[in-house]
């Protein structure tokens, strides 16, 4: 089948629902940019994007099928994913000091997110099992999906990350704006679990 808009288009309108709705490295993305701000926050974007673009092409070469076929690692994978993201927002519970340069949300941590983000596994799952099959090769299919996947989310993550900092402008260094986001990642990292 020859690549066009029509083959492609469900594809984007499905991978842009996914990644721009609420879950935890969204919430993540919005705790960074309230306590870090947009260009501290670039380099863990930029991890959350390289993990995610990793788990990808794992998925589309097979490991989905893997997954579905042994439910009881997909469990404890996922018990695993909602402990280290309660990790990454809950390290931030105290605020650091003015002087403190510190980066808590870096590179290496918004590069393992997505691969234990139980719901970026299952929209990549669906990414590679429902909308894979409309790509003809196994290059068309790991070329498209994880560059549409990159394009839309360096979008989604901007968004979310802007709306961390246009809280933080509107409400400034609150204390109370600080964990009412991280115990908002947490109830979404909960919700997300339960799915």
């Amino acid at each position: 089948m020859s690549l066009s808009i029509a083959t492609v288009l469900p594809l984007w309108v499905f991978i842009g629902l996914m990644v721009a709705t609420p879950g935890p490295a969204n919430m993540l993305l919005m705790t960074a940019g309230a306590q870090q701000g947009y260009i501290r926050t670039l380099p863990f974007i930029a991890g959350l994007i390289v993990g995610k673009l990793g788990l990808n092409l794992l998925m589309a070469l097979g490991l989905s099928g893997f997954l579905l076929d042994n439910p009881m690692l997909k469990q404890v994978f996922a018990v695993i994913a909602g402990a280290y993201m309660a990790y990454l927002a809950l390290r931030t519970w105290t605020p650091s000091s003015g002087g403190d340069s510190e980066q808590r949300f870096a590179f290496s941590a918004g590069l393992i997110v997505h691969p234990l983000n139980p719901k970026a596994w299952v929209m990549t799952t669906l990414a590679v099992t429902q909308f894979g099959s409309e790509f003809t090769t196994l290059s068309e299919r790991l070329t498209i999906i994880p560059l549409s996947f990159i394009v839309i989310q360096i979008f989604a993550a901007s968004f979310w990350c802007g709306a961390g900092v246009l809280l933080n402008r509107a409400f400034g260094q609150n204390l109370l704006l600080h964990r009412g986001l991280i115990l908002l990642t947490l109830a979404v990292i909960i919700w997300a679990l339960t799915l």
